[in-house]
Order: C-alpha cells, then sequence, then structure tokens
C-alpha cells in the first residue's frame, strides 16, 4: 500500500472533524460578525407566560378561602385603604421588589484522623495434634503464632470558604399567576443600556398578599422560591469571556 492514498485518507478525516466541530459554531460567529459596530439590542416586552420556558406554578393548595361580605359596611376585610385596596392583587397588577443582598459566609473545616491495629491469631492447643503441624508446615512455624498482622492510616483534611456578595436593586414586578390559596406568582425583568452593555435583572417567585406593603412593595427575602438573576451582556462580557476556541479546546482535551 502506498503512502499517498493513506496521507490522503487521514487528510480526509482530520477535514471532517474540524467541519464538525466548526459548523456548530457558524451561526454564533455569524453573529458576532453581524454585531460589529452595533450596540446591544434590547430584549422585546413579552407575555412571560407564553416563554417556551415558562411552566405555571403547581403546588399542593388548601382549598380557597371564602369571604364573608359584610352587610351595611363600607370596610373591607384585610384592605389597607378606606375606598380601594391599592397593592396588587390580581394578574397584570405591577408591584415593586427591593433587592438588597448582604451575604457573607465563611467556613473552615481541619480534619485528622489516625488509627493503629494489630492482630495475631495461633493455634498453640487442638487436641493433641499441634505436635502434627510439623508434618505439614515447616518446622520453623510456631503453632502459637500462626496469623500476624497490622496496620496503620493516617488522614489529614483542611478545607476553608469565604464568600461574600453585595446587591442592592429595586425592579418592578408583574403578577402573572394566582395560585388557589390566594398566594401570587411574580415575574419581572428589568434592562439597562449604558453605552455598549446591556445589565439584565430577572427575578420570579412566590408572594403572599400579606408580606405586601402599603406603598405596594416586598422584600425579597418574603419571597419563596425565589429565582433572581443579574449579569450582562455587550463589550466588556464579551471581552472579559474567554474566546470559542479556547473554549471548544477546553471542552474536548482530555489533560
Amino acid at each position: 500500500m502506498s503512502a499517498r492514498p493513506l496521507t490522503a485518507r487521514r487528510s480526509i478525516r482530520t477535514a471532517l472533524l474540524l467541519s464538525l466541530t466548526v459548523l456548530p459554531l457558524t451561526g454564533c460567529v455569524t453573529d458576532k460578525l453581524a454585531a460589529v459596530g452595533q450596540t446591544p439590542a434590547l430584549s422585546g416586552i413579552d407575555d412571560p407566560s407564553r416563554d417556551p420556558n415558562y411552566r405555571p406554578v403547581r403546588l399542593p393548595m388548601p382549598e380557597a378561602p371564602v369571604q364573608e361580605r359584610q352587610a351595611n359596611s363600607l370596610w373591607r376585610a384585610g384592605a389597607r385603604a378606606f375606598f380601594k385596596d391599592q397593592r396588587a392583587a390580581r394578574v397584570g397588577d405591577i408591584m415593586t421588589v427591593t433587592i438588597q443582598i448582604n451575604d457573607r459566609a465563611q467556613m473552615q473545616n481541619n480534619t485528622t484522623r489516625t488509627r493503629d491495629g494489630s492482630d495475631t491469631m495461633g493455634i498453640p492447643n487442638l487436641f493433641g495434634l499441634e505436635s502434627s503441624t510439623n508434618n505439614i508446615l515447616p518446622n520453623a512455624v510456631d503453632p502459637g503464632s500462626l496469623i500476624s498482622a497490622s496496620g496503620t492510616s493516617n488522614s489529614t483534611g483542611t478545607g476553608q470558604i469565604q464568600r461574600q456578595e453585595q446587591i442592592n436593586l429595586q425592579v418592578a414586578a408583574l403578577i402573572v399567576q394566582v395560585l388557589p390559596n390566594g398566594n401570587m406568582v411574580v415575574n419581572g425583568k428589568q434592562e439597562v443600556r449604558v453605552n455598549n452593555e446591556v445589565r439584565e435583572l430577572t427575578l420570579t417567585g412566590i408572594i403572599r398578599p400579606e408580606d405586601i406593603t402599603s406603598a405596594n412593595t416586598i422584600s425579597y427575602e418574603k419571597i419563596a422560591e425565589a429565582r433572581i438573576s443579574y449579569g450582562g451582556r455587550g463589550h466588556i462580557t464579551d471581552v472579559q469571556a474567554p474566546r470559542w476556541g479556547q473554549q471548544v479546546l477546553e471542552a474536548i482535551s482530555p489533560f
């Protein structure tokens, strides 16, 4: 077999591997080239419930309470105002969520473990047959110490974690669902573009009507199943991110 067909097959195989690696990234590269010199585009205002990733919240709930009507009374139970409750309560109402995260965590663990073990087993007397062991085993074998084992193990571990996060933001959230027990699902999204960088804040979770203040605000720590995301996209984010070629090499490199 000549070396030329073998070399051709290797070249074809290399080209196929490169095409399989580059083709999925072609769309990403094309988008990057199309965005050269352009500012990051803001997202459109859409119905959150129509998002393909949106899933209505379903949790075990008691039956909805029956609202009692007070005859000849101008005051409504649970209202914060005499004439009308200004707090968000229905699907489509808007409220303000205050996010003030200032978390610190510090953990340090030290572990030391030492174990020594020693075992000895013999048969000094066995119905008088111990004297016959020389017929089976070498003469130097002592029946009183046939088996002897010892072991030692040492283990030392040290771990330390230090974390600090601080976020102070406010975002207007929209009520997208009212659960059978009266709790509400909120969804909020905010985008701010400064020069060529877009900062994105998204929030979703479950709140109680009782936790909404008279100013129609709620603090983030009173949101159950809260999902808060704060990030960005644009030129600065692209510069800080590793290039796609480096990401591919890190993904496929076994070393």
